[in-house]
């Protein structure tokens, strides 16, 4: 059976600042809508689902990142996820020039948790939190002389 990545879907708690983070990275915006009805309701496993939501793509148009904030029910408020905790860890994005991204990561006052990597030569990289606490990964490749 074939099969392909769709979206990786995050809650957010300001779906406007999150839509601004990515966009500013590069993502496209190619939609927002607002969804609610029983058939969100049975799909997502919760009575009176409500949310906005946006959805982004990468400029190679093979990347999906799908963003919704809750009206109802509330959007829980839950600590950031560590990277050693089990479930959902991060997203990733490979860039042109990692410092470039880190400068705009800045401006939404988004910075790296300890500093850049540089990965066996191959690769710097690193995580940052990006809005609601979104764990974020940036990585460049280095080009080979």
């Amino acid at each position: 059976m074939p099969i392909r990545l769709a979206n990786v879907g995050i809650a957010v708690a300001d779906l406007d600042a999150a839509v601004a983070f990515f966009t500013d990275l590069g993502l496209t915006l190619i939609g927002r809508a607002e969804v609610s009805g029983e058939w969100a309701d049975t799909a997502v496993d919760l009575d009176g689902n409500h949310a906005v939501i946006a959805m982004l793509q990468t400029p190679d148009g093979h990347g999906r990142l799908e963003l919704f904030e809750y009206l109802h029910p509330e959007a829980i408020e839950t600590e950031p996820t560590r990277p050693n905790e089990t479930g959902m860890h991060r997203v990733a994005f490979q860039v042109d020039d990692i410092d470039q991204a880190l400068e705009i990561a800045a401006r939404h006052g988004c910075h790296p948790l300890r500093g850049v990597a540089t990965y066996e030569d191959l690769y710097k990289l690193t995580y940052l939190r990006g809005p609601s606490g979104i764990l974020v990964m940036l990585a460049e490749e280095l080009k080979r002389v």
